[in-house]
């Protein structure tokens, strides 16, 4: 058996183990406090982040669907816009007769007050006349038909005659001219 100093011993003994153990385990919970805050802010960085980016994405789709809507709406009469286009061409045709003619009957001053109004609304609704007279030639904007030989080294590259005007609807091709080539 024990003696009482033994037991006294013991007693004493058990609280300085105890208070080792208390310590390891109080020293683990404040290791995992510390790991567990760092933890947590880098989760918390990592949601910024991801929200930030998709805030900045919807921004972005907010932007391209508005632009795209304004670019629908000026482009929504191209269609109709592409076949009055005929039209003005068959104007212009009489036009040209009358004047090379020298025929005021072919061409009368009614058609050519029309063909300015033609012409004036469908400016107003962003339609511009290719310039093509003395250009050179750029297949981006021009249909070379055929061509033919330069009457002068200054000619060469350059579009002769435009056999079919170009246009552009709010700076947008749809229509090529059809033109004759120097080369």
């Amino acid at each position: 058996m024990m003696t009482e100093e033994q037991k006294t011993d013991m007693v004493d003994q058990e609280p300085i183990v105890a208070d080792s153990q208390e310590n390891k385990q109080n020293s683990e919970p404040a290791e995992k406090g510390i790991s567990e805050t760092e933890e947590m802010k880098k989760e918390l960085a990592e949601q910024k982040d991801k929200y930030l980016r998709l805030v900045a994405e919807f921004d972005n789709y907010k932007k391209r669907t508005v632009k795209e809507r304004i670019e629908l709406i000026r482009n929504a009469s191209q269609e109709l816009i592409q076949e009055l286009l005929v039209v003005l061409d068959d104007f212009d045709r009489a036009k040209r007769i009358s004047e090379d003619q020298n025929n005021e009957q072919i061409f009368p001053e009614g058609m050519r007050l029309v063909h300015h109004k033609l012409l004036g609304l469908l400016q107003s609704k962003g339609l511009e006349v290719m310039d093509t007279k003395d250009k050179v030639f750029d297949p981006q904007f021009h249909e070379a038909i055929t061509e033919i030989e330069a009457p002068n080294a200054e000619m060469k590259g350059k579009i002769f005659d435009t056999i079919e005007k170009g246009y552009l609807l709010n700076h947008k091709i749809i229509r090529f001219a059809k033109v004759v080539v120097a080369k």
